[in-house]
């Protein structure tokens, strides 16, 4: 009788102990496609918040200083300790690693747009020489022929275009502009296209988007699309509204600062869809 009572309590504590490990393990986090994090090392947890949330692209801006590629908004924002290879490259690299060369396993491309604000050629020198360090991860292009990897990065801001459409090899794409969708330009080479919302568009998510407008956005997204392009709106209005027309004319990216409220819009439009 003593030893049965010990067995059912043994086996009380192993079932007790199984289904705690069970309710500790984190939630597996849907990506989300359209997701991308605005300036994201304004966050409390620069990544690790935008992974939390299942964005597939995120924002850094980078200055050039004695102290390497250091992150920030405005240059009174740079720390030391804040450079790009820590809040970004070593730990894309290290979940990569244990994701099956994934940034979420089985995952989609994860982007990560870099915004240089410091000099243009002497940065992108340093950020080329940084990168090289990261080819295990990042995706490439050789000889016009692009080989994707874990992480693709876009870059914008102050561009060495010219330097960076004359290399053979290089682990960068550039963030175009409209402009850019006048001109035979690879989209190897111009992956992105990017524009201010504000200076495109006068709705800001008042009322329904005036026909006119709609009209343009879908041709814009189009002509993107009709060129293996991606397109991507910045200061963009924080409305579901204005979330529901871009997601609706198949805008690739949506610009935000609000990640949970954009991850819950995101996943409740796909419950919807799948409906």
């Amino acid at each position: 009788m003593h030893l049965m009572k010990m067995s059912f309590v043994t086996l009380m504590l192993a079932a007790i102990s199984t289904l705690a490990g069970t309710a500790a393990e984190p939630a597996v986090v849907k990506p989300l496609l359209q997701a991308h994090a605005h300036n994201d090392y304004a966050h409390a947890r620069p990544l690790a918040d935008a992974l939390d949330h299942g964005f597939t692209s995120v924002e850094a801006d980078i200055f050039l200083r004695p102290e390497g590629l250091l992150v920030g908004h405005d240059a009174r924002d740079l720390a030391p300790d804040r450079t790009l290879q820590k809040l970004y490259l070593d730990p894309l690299r290290e979940r990569a690693k244990g994701n099956g060369s994934r940034v979420y396993r089985d995952g989609p491309q994860f982007y990560l747009m870099i915004d240089v604000k410091s000099e243009a050629e002497a940065t992108y020198a340093a950020l080329d020489k940084m990168l090289a360090g990261y080819a295990d991860m990042l995706s490439v292009t050789k000889n016009g022929k692009f080989e994707s990897r874990a992480v693709t990065i876009v870059l914008s801001g102050n561009r060495a275009q010219e330097t960076i459409a004359k290399q053979a090899v290089r682990c960068v794409g550039i963030d175009g502009r409209l402009e850019d969708l006048k001109l035979e330009v690879p989209s190897h080479l111009v992956p992105w296209i990017s524009a201010n919302w504000n200076l495109v568009f006068t709705w800001r998510g008042e009322g329904p988007i005036p026909a006119a407008e709609k009209t343009k956005l879908a041709e814009l997204v189009k002509q993107a699309h009709d060129q293996g392009r991606q397109i991507r709106f910045w200061a963009t209005p924080e409305k579901e509204t204005v979330w529901k027309e871009l997601l609706a004319a198949g805008v690739d990216r949506i610009n935000t600062d609000k990640l949970a409220e954009l991850q819950a819009f995101l996943s409740r439009d796909s419950k919807q869809a799948n409906r």
